[in-house]
């Protein structure tokens, strides 16, 4: 380009760097293994299960200590659904390239995208993805910006204009200015949003845990009881079976097969969501997703592909069909187009009464004692009323 710029120096590009104007992957990253693993092991319906399965531990019966599987298979559905999701959800990157043309001490070099510096010129040619930010400084080019916007038309853009990060340039070569790194620019705020965790406001959830906190209060004076009046009744009962029998009473009292079985239901529809290319980032997503009786879809390109393909031909199989192949429109030229008379007009206009054809009304001359032939007008001219 003969206007190209000259770019930052090399004492500049230091200054920048030592300033943290950097474009550094700071990509808002989920929850941590850790993290998924702790809120889905560290809950009151564990850990009520866990002090009734230390007392039977104490007596040695680890056959009665069977009930712990369904805590152990709800603990693992629930951290594998969510791991698989984080790391489908980290994957999400809106721009993918991994390096970038940059105009430094007037020459052209390659960097990493990370290595982008406030102030750099980038130079973006036709299929370049803009990795930060810009300003035009010099050049034109079309802009693809349907993955943020969109919008499927071409953006022109020339001298002044903005880049967005994440777009696409079609066609040109421009010479660009980056205005914002990192966290500023418009794809890294994009991505942020979408790998945000939300706390969900499930029903389910919320009733199972209502349940939980209502048993857990209940739970263990009604335990206390049943010990006390096995083990002091002086019916010689023994402490490992007054133990034991406390504890099948308790456990009775426990909705575990509920919990567990919900859990099980939700797992298979995030299944049945993901052979769709549906990522579900929580279980309980699925009651909220079954509550959506309308969708709105923002043109194409937001939450389609843009790409439409024929799914199925359904043939006219109606009897006695009266559809017909709408009729080409006739070409009229400036000297021979007309305007057409309303129905109304055609019904009342007045017989033509020249000698010769007419061409406004079409018909032909009245003779002298003759009457003039009727013309039959479509039903579909016909106005409404008459």
């Amino acid at each position: 380009m003969a206007d190209e710029p000259w770019g930052l120096t090399a004492a500049e590009v230091a200054e920048r760097m030592a300033r943290g104007d950097v474009n550094a992957d700071v990509d808002v990253k989920t929850r941590s293994v850790g993290q998924i693993v702790r809120e889905n092991v560290c809950t009151l319906f564990n850990a009520i299960n866990v002090i009734l399965a230390a007392f039977v531990l104490l007596t040695g019966s680890y056959k009665n200590m069977l009930f712990m599987i369904v805590i152990v298979c709800n603990v693992v559905i629930g951290i594998v659904q969510e791991i698989r999701s984080k790391i489908t959800t980290d994957r999400l990157s809106i721009v993918a390239g991994s390096h970038a043309t940059v105009i430094r001490d007037g020459a052209r070099t390659q960097v990493a995208l990370h290595d982008i510096v406030r102030d750099d010129v980038v130079v973006l040619g036709r299929g370049d993805q803009v990795p930060a930010d810009a300003v035009v400084v010099s050049g034109e080019a079309d802009v693809n910006e349907s993955l943020l916007t969109g919008e499927s038309n071409l953006i022109k853009k020339a001298s002044g204009a903005e880049l967005m990060s994440g777009s696409f340039v079609n066609a040109g070569t421009v010479c660009a200015r980056v205005v914002h790194v990192g966290h500023e620019n418009y794809a890294a705020k994009i991505s942020a949003e979408a790998k945000q965790h939300k706390k969900v406001n499930s029903e389910i959830m919320n009733s199972l845990n209502g349940i939980i906190k209502f048993v857990s209060c209940v739970i263990f004076p009604v335990g206390a009881l049943l010990f006390a009046r096995m083990f002091f009744s002086g019916e010689e009962v023994a402490l490992n079976q007054a133990i034991l029998s406390t504890v099948a009473a308790l456990v009775g009292m426990i909705p575990e097969g509920l919990i567990l079985l919900t859990s099980t239901v939700l797992a298979v529809a995030v299944v049945r969501l993901a052979k769709s290319k549906v990522l579900v980032q929580q279980l309980y997503c699925i009651e909220t997703l079954a509550r959506v009786d309308t969708l709105c879809l923002d043109k194409t390109g937001t939450i389609t592909t843009g790409a439409m393909e024929v799914a199925a031909v359904v043939p006219d199989t109606r009897p006695n069909s009266t559809w017909r192949w709408p009729r080409s429109p006739r070409r009229t030229t400036t000297r021979t187009r007309r305007r057409r008379p309303s129905p109304r007009t055609m019904l009342r206009a007045p017989p033509c009464a020249r000698s010769r054809p007419c061409a406004r009304c079409r018909s032909p001359p009245i003779r002298s004692g003759r009457a003039r032939p009727s013309k039959a007008v479509p039903t579909s001219w016909v106005p409404a009323g008459s």
